[in-house]
């Protein structure tokens, strides 16, 4: 993080990035200026008092000088050093301020994909709502209405929950809210029919015949959909793989949705890796360039796929779940399908018991049956 003497003239230069950036200033500890995407510049002071952070946003920058705004946090920082309650002053820090502190600092912990999807759900869902209003001020009710107002866009509103959660519980650490005062805590997700879709033996064999028609003109992405299939795995995990990530004839992911992990391969699967080209360290290349295939060209592909063999409602990582249908079929356990598939948690995988059910009852018909008939 930067340090200079911060001045009117510096602060009016300084540009917007993609992300929120902070500037120190050299002269006062703890006393800085924040830029935003939108361009906007906030002075802050930030500093630890009694083992705790503490974040508070002095003023505008197109509002106040840099002499007002040191001479403000002076005081600011001389209060918090009393012990005083500084987040109720000047309305406290305002909401989309520590937002973007949390993401700059979840820059490290979450996955650039998780990322990138955190801050769609930021800016469309929460940001629009909240923005303005200091986040001490934000209680139960206003996220209970702000959920409830989400009601034509469930999922939307059930992945933005946690999102704005780890918010406000960084704004505990920074000691912007009181400790224990998370306003997400127990309210429940909106209840969903699942989305999960399973192959059915004749699907499966449309699928099969029209990758091998299409085998000679689109092989990598014929092989990518194999792959999907035979493995189990989740599309990003397939695309990045390298040629040095399979070996003894497993793969080696080194950094999977949970985590690094092995992924054991079938003879079929061994086959379709064995049978492609290597060009450089993509197993699926780009066309151009040191990159790996992009996924919306695998996806566009996929699509006219399955419309010419009628499953139209059938997504790409439906064929996780169908793998993960098939080896329930077979007798392997929910332990065993979960480490197939990576899952972090038994309780993730315990979504495959709706076809065990399935296959339950069918098994029980056939028995009435047998029986009735003798």
């Amino acid at each position: 993080m930067p340090r200079v003497t911060l001045t009117d003239a510096r602060i009016g230069a300084l540009k917007p990035r993609k992300t929120a950036y902070d500037v120190r200033d050299s002269k006062l500890r703890g006393f800085g200026v924040r830029v935003l995407p939108s361009g906007r510049r906030r002075f802050f002071v930030h500093c630890q008092h009694r083992g705790e952070r503490v974040w508070q946003i002095v003023g505008d920058a197109e509002s106040m000088s840099v002499a007002d705004a040191r001479s403000h946090a002076t005081g600011t920082l001389a209060a918090i050093r009393r012990g005083e309650d500084v987040t109720r002053q000047s309305g406290g820090a305002l909401f989309e301020d520590v937002a973007a502190v949390v993401f700059e600092r979840h820059e490290r912990l979450w996955k650039p994909g998780t990322l990138e999807v955190n801050r769609g759900y930021l800016k469309n869902q929460i940001l629009p709502h909240f923005s303005g209003r200091p986040i001490a001020e934000i209680d139960r009710r206003k996220v209970r209405n702000w959920f409830a107002a989400h009601h034509t866009t469930p999922a939307a509103a059930d992945r933005s929950l946690p999102v704005l959660s780890v918010i406000m519980r960084e704004a505990e650490a920074m000691g912007l809210r009181p400790e224990g005062s998370n306003p997400c805590r127990g309210i429940r997700r909106n209840r969903r029919k699942g989305r999960e879709r399973f192959l059915t033996d004749a699907e499966m064999r449309r699928l099969g015949a029209a990758l091998s028609q299409h085998a000679d003109c689109q092989p990598l992405a014929v092989a990518v959909i194999r792959l999907l299939l035979l493995t189990g795995c989740r599309r990003s995990e397939i695309l990045t793989l390298r040629w040095s990530d399979y070996r003894e004839g497993h793969l080696f992911l080194r950094d999977g949705k949970t985590g690094p992990r092995t992924v054991w391969l079938s003879d079929p699967a061994r086959r379709v890796l064995d049978g492609l080209e290597r060009r450089g360290r993509w197993v699926f290349p780009a066309p151009r360039g040191d990159r790996s295939l992009d996924g919306n060209r695998l996806e566009r592909f996929w699509w006219r796929l399955r419309a010419g063999i009628d499953l139209g409602d059938v997504r790409l990582h439906d064929l996780r779940h169908t793998h993960a249908s098939i080896a329930l079929r077979e007798g392997e356990t929910i332990l065993a399908i979960g480490r197939l598939l990576g899952h972090a948690s038994p309780e993730t995988t315990l979504k495959y018991a709706h076809p065990a059910d399935a296959m339950a009852r069918e098994a029980s018909e056939t028995v009435g049956a047998a029986l009735a008939g003798r």
